[in-house]
């Protein structure tokens, strides 16, 4: 069952906590991983995988107290062992263990005010998740698109026949370059300043960014526009 290193309470304290949690399940789905495999038999009633605050795993039944000192981690993990493909398998652990490590963090900081969960969330984003780590997928600051049609700016642009030519920079140089790509870029609505922690979304028509609030469009929205067009665009468009 998970354990408890002297209630953490502040927000270096919690991030340490959720760090060594988080390197012990790292472990046990890389470098120990046929030890974890092994262990996950399916024949053995419901087993949790936990992350111990001194770095370590292990594989156990969930605790017996209701309601537990800690949140519990996913149920039973060892049942599908031997009905999916192994990666599949390991990569869904990983996914279930992000949830629970975020869950323990601001369980642990449940008496932090709005701007310590703030800094404490943006200490754990830095980190590559769990799952990152396990399918060896290089985390990449996004920036502000609609994750749909929507042009990301100084990283895919539209031709004039609708498809999207991308010019990729290493994930490296994109990380490293995401602060000062966008530290001049203005709202074409308000004027506000670029903020990483809101939706954006830039117009295909004249390339100009835009808060999601300031023109009604939600991140859900925008995922079925295939070409966005701003207020002034589409008003000048009906002329």
């Amino acid at each position: 069952m998970a354990s408890v290193s002297s209630s953490p309470r502040t927000v270096e304290e919690i991030f340490k906590d959720y760090s060594a949690r988080r390197a012990g399940i790292v472990r046990a789905l890389t470098y120990d991983v046929d030890e974890f495999y092994a262990l996950c038999d399916p024949e053995k009633e419901n087993l949790c995988l936990y992350g111990h605050p001194n770095e370590t795993w292990e594989v156990n039944l969930p605790a017996e107290e209701v309601p537990p000192e800690l949140p519990e981690p996913a149920l039973g993990i060892n049942f599908a062992r031997d009905g999916m493909n192994r990666r599949d398998w390991l990569s869904l652990i990983a996914v279930h263990s992000d949830c629970w490590l975020l869950s323990v963090a601001f369980y642990l900081g449940a008496r932090l005010n709005r701007n310590e969960r703030k800094r404490m969330f943006s200490m754990i984003n830095e980190l590559p998740t769990v799952f990152e780590m396990v399918t060896e997928r290089k985390p990449v600051k996004d920036k502000p698109n609609a994750d749909s049609g929507s042009k990301s700016r100084g990283s895919t642009k539209r031709s004039s026949d609708g498809q999207a030519k991308s010019n990729p920079k290493p994930a490296e140089e994109s990380f490293e370059e995401e602060e000062d790509e966008h530290s001049e870029t203005l709202c074409g609505s308000c004027g506000g300043n670029y903020n990483a922690d809101e939706f954006w979304i830039g117009c295909d028509i004249c390339e100009k960014w835009f808060h999601g609030k300031c023109v009604k469009i939600t991140p859900a929205k925008a995922e079925n526009i295939k070409q966005y067009k701003c207020p002034s665009c589409m008003k000048r468009g009906r002329q």
